[in-house]
């Protein structure tokens, strides 16, 4: 499970230190792709993306093309450098709008990049009630 919340900076050449702890459990090389619903990317373990192509494949090649799309063709292997920093493309950097203050976050089976800006904004936008709502949907 990845957890954490982590605040970089990207430098102008797209490099961003990658956390040793979310390395430690990304493992040596990651893929980084387009968000789904959200101005961010996601990072995946070579094993998660792994099982998210075989999930995309057992959809109807007509429900599954756009997504395939969306998701493969701008996505990159990452491998951190012996600094831990990784590069992301710019057709990335400009989907996110990453500047120079970047959040990246555990969640879950994967990782999140965000503009720091828009992770701010995110998270304000998050409240006890509509928490508290997924909590009793849950049943927690």
């Amino acid at each position: 499970m990845l957890i954490g919340e982590y605040g970089y900076n990207i430098d102008i050449k797209g490099r961003l230190n990658f956390p040793a702890k979310l390395r430690d459990d990304m493992g040596e090389r990651f893929i980084v792709s387009k968000g789904l619903g959200d101005k961010c990317l996601y990072a995946y373990s070579l094993e998660q993306w792994k099982l998210k192509q075989e999930r995309i494949k057992e959809l109807p090649i007509s429900k599954a093309r756009q997504l395939q799309r969306y998701l493969f063709s701008s996505a990159c292997e990452c491998e951190p450098d012996k600094q831990g920093r990784i590069v992301i493309p710019q057709p990335l950097r400009e989907f996110a709008g990453l500047t120079k203050e970047v959040m990246i976050i555990g969640a879950d089976d994967r990782c999140e990049i965000w503009d720091k800006a828009e992770w701010d904004a995110v998270c304000g936008e998050m409240n006890a009630e509509s928490i508290g709502e997924l909590i009793d949907a849950l049943g927690f």
